[in-house]
């Protein structure tokens, strides 16, 4: 097993158990203000500080990170849903009119940044974590649309394929049967990938106002409130900084650790 993705599971399952955790308790009420304790350092009351409105920056952080967690985890499983079904069939009628049409709107897409994207998505329809979620999903969907097609076409001309197809199995029951199982790992590697792509993806929507809104706790927009009191309180900005970096970092080893870890090929160089 890989020191990538050791650190990158231990950094993703704390994120992850401080997500869950936070359903049940916090350190203190996030919607609790206490304006006499405002911008205090870590200590012992605080262990990490508070924030401008003497909310406790620990609580924060746990219930942000049911957020940022909720907001990826959804959109990747809307690119999941309807990406690979898309790439899968895309790349069953290579060639054809579907094909195309499937392919030059994911291109269409890709012309333009996620974010921007996303801005403008959340800009028309109104800011909120669901649209957020809408976002940065319909940014997925091209992503694995473009991965499955890609690497389904280069199993379609398989000799195990090819018998499947003379023994009467359907275009649809080949994907299913044989061409998805062997284009898992990849899928699965790319979703942990996306994931990070949308915890950085929704911080951003939230630091401009076009993501959850308050009194839903975000890691974004926690640090576009501090980003005024950077010289004043540094650690109301740091810190859920560096809970992001560690968040994505983590997301980030874990997919490195597991195309390590899922790639024939590899295995078969270390051995």
């Amino acid at each position: 097993m890989s020191r990538s993705l050791i650190l990158g599971g231990l950094l993703t399952a704390l994120f992850l158990g401080a997500a869950a955790l936070s359903f049940a308790w916090t350190p203190d009420d996030v919607t609790a203000m206490n304006i006499p304790g405002r911008l205090l350092p870590p200590g012992s009351d605080h262990l990490l500080g508070t924030d401008h409105f003497g909310r406790d920056i620990l609580s924060m952080l746990m219930v942000g990170a049911r957020t940022s967690i909720a907001v990826a985890l959804v959109a990747v499983g809307i690119g999941l849903t309807l990406g690979v079904p898309l790439g899968l069939t895309a790349a069953a009628y290579r060639g054809g009119w579907l094909d195309e049409l499937i392919s030059r709107t994911s291109d269409l897409i890709f012309a333009f940044p996620s974010l921007v994207i996303a801005i403008l998505i959340t800009a028309v329809f109104g800011p909120g974590a669901i649209n957020a979620i809408l976002a940065i999903g319909i940014f997925n969907i091209p992503v694995f649309a473009r991965l499955a097609r890609g690497a389904a076409l280069s199993l379609w001309t398989r000799e195990f394929i090819l018998a499947a197809r003379v023994a009467g199995k359907s275009t649809l029951r080949i994907s299913a049967e044989h061409i998805l199982p062997n284009i898992a790992n990849l899928l699965i590697v790319q979703s942990t990938i996306q994931f990070s792509l949308g915890i950085l993806a929704e911080a951003g929507l939230s630091y401009v106002g076009l993501g959850a809104q308050p009194p839903v706790p975000s890691w974004g927009r926690m640090l576009a409130d501090a980003q005024t009191l950077v010289s004043l309180a540094p650690h109301v900005a740091v810190i859920p900084g560096l809970a992001i970096v560690f968040m994505v970092l983590g997301l980030n080893l874990l997919g490195d650790g597991l195309r390590d870890a899922l790639d024939p090929r590899l295995k078969v160089l270390r051995t």
